[in-house]
């Protein structure tokens, strides 16, 4: 253990990110503003958070994904925290399920680009494990300043409806509650559904509202007339449940979920559940407040896995990259993770931590193949710098030995879940199962850095092309607008590598404390296990 003063400022440093994460969450957890929520609650509505807590089951176990889903984005329109939605991952009576529920709050619940992708996040999320979703619905639709963003392409709002037909043809169990406007384009999404449930007096759908009707045909006619909840259970038929308020629709809902039948399962292995030998609470300490200090993953490890028992594969080989078997909360898995503590090679010269070689990338690879084999879902801890540079690892093969574990990573069929402890940067981020290689959650620690390099090097760079720009130019500049260019350049790129900004684009699902680590790959796994592997582990064309 490293010495106490040490040890006390990481865990200051880490406690006070971590608060701070939940100092932000604050806000957003208030949507729209306390005056919009008193607006809706004069409606009779209930809000979005409200709904979702009425409707999960108490005292048990939820995520929440992408909380911070368009951070300081959008502010030339007053911003729209949490994109405008919220999605959770939890138990309704027992069932793991994902709810999506339209925050009204803000701008009436409208969809901006990053609502759209946020819900097809959430389908993703369903589709991948196989789980009921249920659609909490309260939206004014499209957000017409930025349509051109949001409607045509593939990735848009078109492709929820197309993922609620999918989805339907897959069994995957859909669930819709209209509990306010449903409008347009969106008021396919509750029809498309298994079973769609209105409130009355607040729930209205209806592809055109009463005044573009007026516009388009010359018709005059009022929002409930038009699309209420008397229209559509007793005349159009569309929707299956007419419910008095709010209360009463969750409760129904809960009602349907509850006679859902069982699935077949994934059958990872799972035993009794026990906590971590060494005081998982330490990991706040373990972590230096430097990032570009070296430590020992494995104290890490042992303060996430049961009993704190891990049996390590390839000990003594490919040591930038630790790999081993444990289990999490009952749960069997490899874990694939950086070693960031500096170590020596059979050659005996320093090897410094996060970066990957061609025998840890081996050793990796095959690890990955073997968790296959044998059904055991695999942990991706990141902290990493990126592949080893330099005539002897060029020539030693590391672009090989680099894309055979990238082509491990692309081809496994067992699910993946990615941590990212720390630095996350270039080619590292593809090895380690970063967003682009579909893990079935991906989450930060507030220490997350994501980037193609680091910082420092990567404002070196930019301002040496800027710097050259301006000369070709014909411009001199001072050595201290050299220095004010790389301050304002290294301001920029940091916070991009920031793990809000990050989570603000959905590159990662939550920010997480670390402390949460545990529950997030326990309720991955198990939404997971509702997903039987279909296909065998094949990783194609490997150069040895």
């Amino acid at each position: 253990m490293m010495a106490d003063i040490e040890f006390a400022q990481n865990e200051d440093s880490l406690k006070l990110k971590a608060a701070q994460v939940q100092k932000h969450l604050s806000k957003i957890y208030l949507g729209g503003g306390k005056k919009n929520i008193e607006k809706l609650h004069k409606k009779g509505k209930l809000t979005a958070r409200e709904r979702i807590s009425k409707l999960l089951d108490k005292g048990k176990p939820e995520i929440e994904i992408g909380a911070f889903a368009a951070y300081d984005m959008y502010e030339e329109y007053g911003g729209a925290p949490s994109a405008g939605v919220v999605v959770v991952l939890g138990y309704v009576k027992g069932r793991l399920c994902v709810i999506v529920a339209n925050d009204a709050t803000v701008k009436a619940g409208a969809w901006f680009p990053m609502t759209a992708k946020k819900n097809l996040r959430a389908q993703e999320i369903s589709i991948e494990n196989r789980i009921p979703i249920i659609y909490l619905v309260d939206s004014a639709g499209v957000f017409l300043p930025m349509q051109d963003e949001i409607f045509p392409d593939k990735e848009h709002f078109g492709r929820i409806f197309r993922n609620n037909a999918v989805m339907s043809s897959m069994g995957i169990p859909q669930i819709a509650a209209v509990m306010g406007s449903c409008v347009a384009g969106g008021a396919y999404l509750p029809i498309m559904s298994d079973e769609a449930l209105i409130v009355d007096g607040t729930g209205s759908i209806f592809l055109a509202g009463p005044y573009l009707v007026k516009a388009a045909i010359g018709e005059d006619t009022d929002s409930e007339t038009l699309g209420g909840a008397t229209t559509h259970s007793e005349i159009s038929g569309v929707t299956d449940y007419k419910m008095k308020d709010d209360e009463t629709c969750l409760a129904t809902i809960r009602k349907l979920v509850d006679k859902f039948g069982d699935t077949p399962k994934a059958g990872f292995s799972r035993e009794k559940s026990f906590m971590p030998k060494s005081d998982e609470k330490e990991i706040y300490g373990i972590l230096p407040e430097n990032s570009a200090k070296p430590y020992e993953m494995l104290d890490l490890i042992h303060r996430i896995v049961d009993k704190s028992e891990f049996t390590q594969y390839k000990e003594r080989f490919g040591k930038s990259i630790v790999c081993g078997y444990g289990r999490i909360d009952g749960w069997a898995v490899g874990v694939v993770a950086n070693q960031r503590s500096i170590v020596k090679s059979k050659k005996g010269e320093m090897q410094f931590g996060g970066v990957i070689y061609s025998d840890s990338a081996d050793k990796a690879a095959r690890f990955i193949m073997n968790c296959n084999q044998k059904k055991i879902p695999l942990v991706f801890l990141q902290d990493v710098t990126g592949f080893m540079v330099g005539t002897r690892s060029e020539q030693g093969g590391i672009i090989k030995d680099g894309a055979k574990m990238v082509n491990a990573v692309s081809n496994s069929v067992v699910p993946k879940f990615t941590i990212i402890i720390g630095n996350s940067y270039g080619a590292g981020n593809y090895a380690m199962c970063g967003k682009a290689y579909d893990p079935r959650l991906i989450v930060a620690w507030p220490t997350a850095k994501i980037a193609v390099m680091g910082g420092a090097q990567a404002a070196k760079t930019l301002l040496q092309i800027q710097v050259s720009s301006l000369k070709k130019q014909g411009k001199e500049i001072s050595k201290e607008d050299e220095k004010k260019l790389l301050d304002k350049i290294t301001e920029k790129y940091l916070k991009q590598t920031s793990p809000y900004y990050a989570a603000s684009r959905l590159w990662v699902d939550a920010i997480i404390d670390p402390i949460e680590t545990r529950k997030v790959i326990s309720m991955g796994i198990e939404a997971a296990n509702n997903a039987p592997i279909t296909r065998d582990f094949n990783p194609g064309v490997l150069q040895t």
